[in-house]
């Protein structure tokens, strides 16, 4: 299959399924919603109760798996073990996708928070080796995600070259993070439009889009625990003129508002993604 001939492995608007929304969630199935994503590491092994109301979503919904645990860029060993649970979990649950963090949060324990990786040649390859191994383990593609970062150890490549090289080297794809986008280009001072125009279109599996805390004029902070900014909604709609209405996932981790004012913005996603498919009819019709 090339490159040109993959799908997206859902469509339309997405949210993330926590814990904290999904007895609110079960309450009242929202038909909204046209696809889910959870953490695997939180859910595998889960039975009783929980795991009968995560089979009902699973049941329900599509639903892709984005790992947190991974460690893509640790020194320490890949975690193949993982790996198989996560195969074993998407088999379990017909889960079509899964998706890593660009970045390492473990090597002899477990940092719980995402640090980044070096932006150097070495850990391009050092990193493309270890998503190959871990495709070859799933016997599946994997998507990276772009992350958010506060003080990066090495620049000698720039962040569009260091990912564009390991999503060509480990022939991967793309799941590119519009709010981590509009993060680092306040944090580190770059053109966030002109990062994501730089992104390699024929590898997108989807979008991530989330709030931040807003620390300083000059510090954004990556929470996914406030409402979505009107710069990140600028750029997803730039996102969309430029890749097309591309998949989407509204990500909220905490300070769970009340459920419609999360499918207020679920809905926002699906407008923009109706007008942006609707753009070319008009201008075909009116041509």
């Amino acid at each position: 299959m090339t490159k040109a001939e993959r799908q997206y492995p859902v469509a339309g608007a997405g949210l993330g399924l926590r814990r904290g929304l999904i007895d609110k969630l079960l309450a009242d199935p929202p038909d909204d919603i046209d696809f889910m994503e959870v953490a695997p590491e939180n859910w595998i092994n889960v039975g009783g109760k929980l795991g009968e109301k995560f089979r009902f979503f699973t049941e329900r919904y599509p639903v892709l798996i984005h790992g947190l645990s991974l460690s893509i860029g640790s020194p320490a060993p890949l975690n193949e073990s993982l790996l198989r649970d996560i195969k074993a979990f998407m088999g379990a649950h017909d889960i079509p996708f899964y998706s890593e963090h660009l970045s390492y949060c473990s090597d002899d324990g477990q940092l719980y928070d995402l640090m980044p990786i070096p932006f150097t040649d070495d850990a391009v390859r050092y990193v493309a080796d270890r998503i190959r191994r871990a495709q070859d383990i799933l016997e599946t593609r994997m998507a990276i995600e772009n992350v958010s970062y506060y003080a990066p150890s090495d620049t000698s490549l720039s962040e569009i070259d260091f990912i564009t090289a390991v999503l060509e080297e480990a022939d991967c794809d793309l799941l590119l993070d519009i709010n981590n986008i509009v993060v680092n280009s306040i944090n580190h001072k770059y053109d966030a439009k002109e990062f994501m125009l730089a992104m390699p279109k024929e590898r997108l599996s989807y979008f991530h889009l989330a709030g931040h805390y807003v620390e300083a004029e000059d510090l954004r902070i990556d929470t996914h625990g406030q409402a979505v900014c009107d710069a990140a909604w600028q750029l997803l709609a730039d996102a969309y003129e430029h890749f097309g209405p591309v998949p989407t996932l509204l990500e909220r981790d905490f300070n769970f508002p009340p459920i419609e004012d999360l499918l207020t913005e679920v809905r926002r996603i699906k407008a923009m993604q109706e007008e942006t498919a609707a753009a070319p009819l008009a201008e075909s019709a009116g041509g």
